[in-house]
């Protein structure tokens, strides 16, 4: 396999960085995956933006202009014949002396990988288990808005959800809402409307979350923003989740208690999954 490290392209076994790198050090970084569909990036540029919005939150510099980040995915995906993956990009700030300021003379580091993708006809025909996981975002925690290389929080949520035989864990906010999955946006069904968290309580304004948004409006399917605490989905109509990596994903239930099931679920699922045709 090859990587992309600083825009050259080396053996994923060559593709390595300093022990000094803030990300290494301090998950002084942010990253971005994106869903390779026929060989081609489902919405390279919303993505891009978000990541360049980060940037920007962070204080680091890209390395280099947005279009040349997209001419280089381009060349890694044909070097390494990818027709179904997931690219993931990451920047860091750089190597750097101990102690959490930067100095400021740090140069960025980007490195672009490709990886398997989820097999998406399984997914059409499964439904996820939630649990609720112990631990809390903080409410209004500026840096829920960006995907930073400090997971700590979704790396163990995601934990206890496999320790409990969970396919994805929800996470809330220190107000009691659910705020999103450790990998995914949460949306539920309620009196014929799509309803999902709003970012301003903790979630990521994810890409797919968006596109189901979109979707909704062009199917005439309202909806709207508005908080929910974990006890209350189970009155609501049917839960689904979007994410980068697997589209639309209907739940079966939280911490073993069953949920209701929606078609309203079902069907933005397929109208999903024939927008990324389209767009690919």
């Amino acid at each position: 396999m090859w990587v992309s490290l600083n825009g050259k392209f080396v053996a994923e076994e060559q593709a390595v960085v300093s022990v000094f790198d803030r990300s290494f050090r301090y998950g002084d970084g942010i990253f971005e995956a994106i869903l390779v569909r026929r060989g081609k990036l489902f919405r390279w540029q919303q993505h891009a933006e978000r990541f360049n919005r980060s940037a920007q939150f962070l204080k680091m510099a890209l390395p280099c202009p947005l279009h040349e980040l997209h001419t280089t995915a381009q060349e890694l995906m044909a070097m390494n014949a990818a027709q179904e993956a997931v690219l993931r990009i990451q920047l860091s700030r750089g190597t750097g002396p101990r102690g959490y300021a930067p100095s400021g003379d740090e140069k960025p580091v980007l490195v672009m990988s490709l990886h398997p993708a989820p097999d998406r006809e399984a997914l059409a025909h499964s439904r996820w288990k939630l649990t609720v996981s112990s631990l809390r975002i903080p409410a209004g925690d500026p840096l829920s808005h960006h995907k930073t290389c400090s997971r700590l929080i979704q790396v163990l949520a995601a934990a206890e959800a496999r320790e409990r035989g969970a396919d994805e864990a929800l996470l809330i906010n220190t107000d009691g809402h659910v705020t999103e999955g450790s990998t995914s946006n949460v949306f539920w069904i309620e009196n014929g409307k799509v309803c999902t968290p709003a970012v301003a309580v903790g979630a990521l304004a994810g890409v797919t979350r968006a596109a189901v948004l979109e979707l909704c409006d062009s199917l005439k399917v309202p909806r709207t923003e508005q908080s929910i605490t974990p006890a209350d989905l189970f009155s609501r109509d049917g839960v689904f989740l979007s994410l980068t990596t697997s589209g639309i994903v209907e739940a079966a239930s939280i911490d073993g208690k069953p949920l209701r099931s929606s078609p309203v679920a079902a069907v933005l699922q397929r109208k999903f999954e024939a927008l990324v045709e389209r767009e690919c």
